[in-house]
């Protein structure tokens, strides 16, 4: 691990620094073994305590937030420890949003489409796909050498088929294109590159960067994120200098930054050992609300006319939203949920019911805004037949886990009814 506050350069790592490297002060013979160490670890997924030496920080009760920026998304958790077995529970339901890495991509695309016209970009992508990527590859490499206080220009290799097709595409040059744009930031190197100054690179940064910051900012608003300790910046994107130094300026102090080494890793090995001994987080926070749609006895004054449907003489509410667990809500690990049904008619081999979510808290009907179908609960109830004149089954639904998980019970013969969740149809 590196801890960014206990360095002294300006952002944590210098524009030289590689996140995974061995940061620490040590003899040459020293580093040389811990990079063959780190080196060997890496190749082999070696797995070993990769708190270290915060481990023997942390007390009961202590708060960390874990923030992985990745190439799409940026995803937060925030736990806290129980001890002394080391397990986990989780303070606020999993946030984040599409702030990954890749946004930095588009904002590179919209300069290119400002300089050659959108036009041209658009065609030259399906006509020269091959070469779309070779410059999204050089941009890549560039955009790993953007930092703070960085005072050199950044080149970008353009492939040669990117000229020769603008060429043939407006009649003139590359260069030509550059010196008539208004984007004075960017120039022409005389090596057929893209020569883009620090500056401009920051900024491509900068809408990404913010919207990461501006969600820390509303997490850490949040009544149940308080007194955080520590703040784990992990994935691909945690690399980047710019990123760093702007959650930096955001905490202020607040919270120590640690960030692992091999941090392009981290999820993945994280994934491991999550695999070995999945009881480790004990408690969950449910991110949505989930429920299924249902038929009630109408009640006058409560529910709406509209909802009405009368069957056989009897009267019912539907689209009632039957809620098996609310948005935050938490939930301990195995921990389960019963709801009973009855099949509309003694012969019936399939009950199908849909479930429901909706990120608010309180969902009276199906049918209100936000409410979606998320996915089909399947029971097979058939071989269960019994000669009750009422026939129950319990189902229930475990949301502690990865996983919504379901299972049923034929209650009057106590047999077990095959239950799937189908989350893939919707």
């Amino acid at each position: 691990m590196v801890d960014l506050s206990s360095l002294t350069t300006q952002n944590g790592f210098s524009p030289t620094d590689n996140v995974g490297s061995t940061m620490t002060q040590a003899s040459p013979c020293h580093a040389n073994k811990e990079h063959v160490r780190r080196n060997r670890q890496s190749r082999t997924f070696l797995v070993e305590n990769v708190i270290g030496e915060l481990w023997s920080e942390l007390e009961e009760g202590d708060r960390y937030v874990v923030v992985d920026c990745g190439g799409g998304t940026v995803d937060l958790t925030v736990h806290q420890i129980r001890l002394p077995e080391g397990h986990l529970k989780e303070l606020y339901k999993a946030s984040g949003g599409p702030y990954g890495s890749l946004g930095i991509d588009y904002e590179f695309e919209k300069l290119l489409c400002q300089i050659f016209g959108q036009d041209f970009i658009d065609q030259f992508k399906i006509k020269r796909p091959a070469a779309w990527v070779d410059l999204m590859i050089a941009f890549e490499s560039r955009k790993r050498a953007a930092a703070p206080g960085r005072a050199n220009p950044l080149n970008i290799n353009l492939p040669f088929s990117f000229i020769d097709y603008y060429k043939k595409f407006r009649g003139h040059s590359v260069e030509h294109a550059l010196r008539k744009s208004n984007v004075d930031f960017v120039k022409w190197s005389s090596q057929g590159m893209l020569r883009m100054s620090a500056d401009a690179m920051n900024s491509l940064f900068k809408p990404t960067v913010d919207h990461i910051i501006q969600h820390l900012d509303e997490l850490f608003e949040k009544p149940e994120v308080s007194d955080i300790k520590f703040l784990f910046l992990v994935g691909g994107f945690a690399e980047s200098a710019l990123l760093q130094q702007a959650v930096q300026n955001m905490l202020q102090g607040r919270s120590r930054i640690i960030i692992p080494h091999d941090v392009g890793l981290t999820i993945l090995k994280g994934a491991v050992l999550f695999g070995l001994d999945p009881s480790i987080i004990k408690v969950r926070r449910s991110p949505l609300t989930y429920g299924v749609g249902v038929l009630n006895r109408f009640v006058e004054g409560k529910h709406p006319p509209e909802k009405l449907l009368v069957k056989d003489g009897t009267r019912w509410c539907t689209d009632v939203f039957d809620t098996f667990i609310a948005a935050d809500q938490s939930v301990a690990l195995g921990e389960m949920v019963k709801r009973s049904y009855t099949p509309a008619k003694p012969s019936q081999q399939v009950i199908v019911i849909h479930v429901y979510c909706a990120e608010k808290e309180a969902v009276g009907f199906i049918s209100e805004s936000g409410v979606k179908k998320c996915g089909s609960l399947r029971l097979d109830v058939s071989g269960t037949e019994s000669a009750a004149p009422r026939r129950e089954i319990q189902t229930l639904m475990r949301f502690g886990d990865t996983e919504i998980r379901a299972m049923a019970v034929d209650v009057s013969t106590g047999r077990t009814v095959k239950a799937s969740i189908d989350f893939l149809g919707h």
